[in-house]
């Protein structure tokens, strides 16, 4: 088994009563075996039906889990955040709350890590379970990514990451609410950076119950409106400070961008 210091664990829950006691205890369980510093952080996303209670009660079964509540429903970009800011430890993970990532394979990322020395272990679908619309939608933002922010990764959106604490506080703040563009932003930004990305396979399995929220059609209009919005900041970064953002890695300070 794969050891590390001390991590932080979050997840992310919008309306998953049916999962969350679950996939908590699945993280658990497993995460108790890779660190004997730890905590898991259950952000409930205004959840209308019982995930508060059930996060709640797990969190006073267990003095490892705490939970954070949005009143008002944030998406999972305010999710993320609110994930990244208030993790304590040096690694950071996260996982979506659903049940469709089996956390055992953080010791994938973790031996990953220590083979490449990176700084983000993310995760790439080795088969993703969602519909054939999703995988095309997901194959042409992909795609205009790549060209846009020369970021060469197999899969920008996978919910499954180990990160140096260091990154989030080094990098600008992130700023996006939705789940469409958060990876994205998080990502450019880190490589911008100067932090060193590796990659690996992971499995995803099918939602058993609940539904997702992440394909609604104004989420990924409004998500292509921010990646050219992201691009124009960039470049005025960028020409400021008398820089390229065309295949070279760059470091830039905390300006707002």
């Amino acid at each position: 088994m794969n050891k590390i210091d001390e991590i932080s664990v979050f997840l992310p829950a919008y309306n998953e009563e049916k999962n969350i006691k679950q996939t908590v205890n699945l993280v658990h369980n497993v995460v108790k075996n890779v660190s004997k510093k730890f905590e898991i952080i259950i952000i409930n996303d205004g959840s209308k039906d019982k995930t508060g209670e059930i996060a709640k009660e797990l969190s006073l079964q267990n003095k490892t889990i705490r939970v954070i509540t949005h009143e008002k429903n944030k998406g999972y970009g305010g999710s993320l955040i609110s994930g990244f800011y208030n993790s304590r430890y040096k690694w950071i993970s996260f996982i979506d709350s659903d049940g469709q990532f089996d956390f055992s394979e953080i010791n994938k990322l973790i031996e990953e890590q220590k083979k490449t020395n990176a700084d983000l272990v993310i995760g790439s679908y080795s088969k993703r379970k969602v519909s054939c619309l999703r995988r095309i939608n997901t194959f042409i933002w992909q795609m205009l990514i790549r060209t846009m922010f020369n970021l060469k990764v197999k899969d920008i959106d996978c919910g499954f990451k180990l990160i140096k604490k260091d990154v989030i506080e080094k990098i600008p703040k992130l700023e996006s609410q939705r789940g469409a563009f958060i990876s994205t932003e998080f990502l450019v930004k880190s490589k911008l950076a100067g932090f060193k990305i590796a990659e690996v396979p992971v499995s995803h399995f099918e939602r058993k119950d609940g539904k997702a929220t992440g394909a609604n059609l104004n989420v990924i209009i409004n998500s292509f409106k921010d990646l050219f919005v992201l691009k124009k900041k960039l470049r005025r970064v960028s020409k400021k400070n008398n820089l390229s953002d065309k295949g070279k890695l760059f470091p830039y300070s905390n300006e707002k961008i």
